[in-house]
């Protein structure tokens, strides 16, 4: 079974940066649906990002333009770079990882993922 083991999560300054990265163990990321979750404090779950087995992505409104979603196939690690960070962004970031189907379908559901992370937090705060 896929188990994966975030880190990269801290504090960062409005309009600053953060990379969270995500090394998955038991299989490989390669062939199959991966992305990032967000949860605000009183908030629903929230797809940030996720990439298709066919490289497909699907970016949240809210962060498009500002995160990137990525992977590291030789690393059997993903990545989400968070640029021009907003106090808006702060939440646990989860990754997540064995889907398939439409990239948007598996972004709107945490539960089309198989795997899941233990979550990391981020705060954008001065």
């Amino acid at each position: 079974q896929l188990q994966l083991a975030e880190s990269g999560g801290g504090l960062a300054q409005p309009g600053g940066s953060l990379r969270l990265s995500c090394v998955a163990s038991g299989s490989t990321l390669e062939y199959t649906g991966i992305g990032w979750f967000r949860q605000a404090p009183g908030k629903a779950p929230e797809g940030v990002a996720c990439l298709s087995s066919d490289g497909s992505t699907y970016y949240a409104a809210a962060v498009k333009g500002r995160f990137t979603i990525s992977r590291d196939n030789a690393k059997n690690t993903m990545y989400l770079q968070m640029n021009s960070l907003l106090p808006a962004h702060t939440a646990v970031y989860s990754c997540v990882a064995d889907a398939a189907g439409p990239v948007q379908a598996q972004c709107r559901d945490r539960n089309s993922f198989s795997s899941w992370g233990q979550g990391a937090q981020v705060t954008v705060s001065t």
